[in-house]
């Protein structure tokens, strides 16, 4: 029986803004999780030494050490514990190089702390203990359906699909979040961005495409599952590789 099973999930937040850290540390406790805290990269550091978490809530802008800094130096360690990285609104290509450089999932500030927790269990579930994250993976896979991220291409069997570039980075996005729901409005801010002028029956145009070019059943899906009312969840079992 594994430690999480055991007993309730430790987490580590860090974050340099002490309100922060005192009132999100109360309701994560409300919530049923042990939480430490710090208020840098490098205390950061020193805890994980000491109380080994078993996820990390990071603040990117931090002084003495970074978020990103204490991200690489983990990962760079062999260090895989997972890690939510807490982010400003900025640029998809920053968010998606901190997901190459090892993060799990990322949440922009201000956030709500129940989104938080939903996040902090998803990745607890899809965590591989001593391995990368899936985000971090350049080839996800999935049965027949082979997604290969440094290529920007997406297989299924042995036949490419030809897919618009928001399919793809859709497509990417759920891959890497399996058996998470994802509502619209956070697939329309993650894929297409805060100030895209397009509403959320976009998100539903391009997972028709996908279902169309996977040959998918919504009824009964092999990979891309409707929640009514709530959203989009990707129902296949994903394996990532280096």
């Amino acid at each position: 029986m594994s430690k999480l099973e055991t007993s309730s999930p430790r987490l580590l937040l860090v974050d340099d803004e002490v309100a922060i850290t005192a009132n999100l540390a109360s309701f994560l406790e409300r919530a049923g999780f042990q939480v430490s805290t710090a208020q840098d990269g490098v205390q950061a550091i020193e805890q994980m030494k000491r109380i080994q978490p078993d996820l990390v809530i990071l603040d990117v802008l931090m002084p003495r050490m970074d978020g990103r800094q204490v991200l690489r130096q983990l990962r760079q360690g062999g260090d895989w514990t997972p890690i939510i990285l807490l982010t400003q609104v900025g640029e998809a290509s920053e968010r998606a190089m901190a997901l190459e450089e090892g993060a799990d999932d990322y949440i922009n500030k201000p956030f709500d702390p129940r989104e938080l927790i939903a996040r902090i269990r998803s990745v607890l579930r899809r965590a591989r203990p001593g391995q990368p994250p899936l985000a971090a993976a350049w080839k996800l896979i999935c049965g027949r359906l082979v997604f290969d991220r440094r290529a920007r291409r997406v297989f299924l069997g042995e036949q490419e699909l030809t897919l618009t570039p928001k399919a793809v980075a859709l497509l990417e996005y759920l891959m890497t979040h399996p058996d998470e729901l994802i509502t619209r409005e956070r697939l329309l801010e993650t894929v297409w961005g805060w100030d895209y002028p397009v509403g959320t029956r976009t998100v539903d145009t391009r997972i028709a495409e996908l279902r169309r070019e996977l040959g998918d059943d919504a009824v009964t899906p092999t990979y891309i599952e409707t929640v009514p009312g709530e959203g989009y969840r990707f129902a296949g079992k994903v394996e990532g590789q280096a």
